[in-house]
């Protein structure tokens, strides 16, 4: 078999010549390709991926930074192998973990590997708690029970590497992507490593982001299909409401009660014409949706595999 890995570096110059020979070592026996995609690098690490000088190593240099989920997108659209391992090029993950993966990915029929960083050699305060919250929400909100969301080292099957599309910063929920796909998914320990050189491209900072993003993957494993379902709802409920305050300012009219300048027929007002323009997006959703799937000939479902059981 041969296996494509796929690296994502950003000024990373310290850590390309050490990684390097970590692969050659890792995978030596096996038929690969390390494709280093550049993110918009400002240091030397395009010069030191070319000093590899191994065919076997790629470089695709992006014109810009990207992001690390179109960086991995890159990577995965280039990939050729039977297997794809993706890796973070800081020297935290460690190639030696990638055989077992795919051993375990192969014989277990697995469509994914994903890696659960064991003893995490990062900061508690800054790196490892959120990450542990962050990791039970979504793991509560998407019903996809992976340990650790935020472990770039994971194998997966080509078809099912070239299924995914990751987009903004959606990388984080690679898991819930392959869920959506019908991918299986299993885990394993893989080994953690402090960061010795450069500086880490992650922050606190990145809460919200992970918040806004378990938004929108909330959405598409929910309503993608059926968007009606979710702003009709709501619309509906609206217009309920709204219905009923304009009901109770009708009988209070009756009873010869001033009406005029009460903050609930503002209110009630808000609501109905918010509730109509929800159904109006949801209809337009819904159109939207529909020519997602048909002008590409998408399909709204996926076969695992078909057999002919008789003769």
């Amino acid at each position: 078999m041969k296996i494509s890995l796929v690296v994502c570096v950003f000024n990373e110059e310290e850590n390309i010549l050490p990684l390097a020979e970590q692969i050659k070592q890792a995978l030596d026996g096996f038929d690969y390709e390390a494709i280093f995609v550049d993110d918009g690098s400002t240091d030397r690490t395009r010069q030191k991926i070319r000093e590899i000088a191994d065919a076997r190593f790629i470089l695709v240099e992006l014109r810009k930074n990207y992001g690390q989920s179109s960086a991995i997108q890159a990577g995965i659209d280039m990939a050729e192998g039977d297997f794809v391992a993706t890796l973070d090029g800081d020297l935290q993950n460690d190639p030696s973990d990638i055989p077992s993966m795919i051993e375990l990915a192969d014989t277990g029929g697995w469509d994914v590997v994903a890696g659960i960083r064991a003893n995490r050699k990062d900061g508690m305060l800054l790196r490892k708690f959120p990450s542990r919250i962050a990791n039970s929400i979504i793991r509560r909100t998407t019903d996809v029970k992976i340990r650790d969301y935020g472990c770039t080292l994971k194998v997966f099957r080509n078809e099912m590497a070239k299924s995914i599309k990751i987009y903004g910063e959606l990388h984080r929920f690679i898991p819930v992507l392959v869920a959506l796909e019908g991918g299986t998914i299993t885990q394993m320990e893989v080994k953690h490593h402090a960061r010795i050189h450069g500086k880490s491209k992650y922050g606190i900072n990145r809460t919200m982001k992970v918040v806004s993003d378990l938004l929108v993957m909330l959405f598409i494993k929910r309503y993608l299909q059926k968007p009606m379902h979710l702003f009709g709802a709501m619309g509906g409920i609206g217009i309920f409401a709204g219905i009923i305050i304009f009901i109770y300012l009708f009988i209070l009219k009756l009873l010869h009660q001033d009406i005029w300048g009460k903050p609930i027929m503002i209110l009630g007002m808000l609501l109905l014409l918010g509730g109509i323009q929800l159904i109006t997006i949801g209809l337009i959703a819904e159109i939207q949706m529909r020519t997602y799937f048909e002008s590409q000939d998408k399909k709204p479902y996926r076969v695992r595999k078909i057999e002919r059981v008789g003769s």
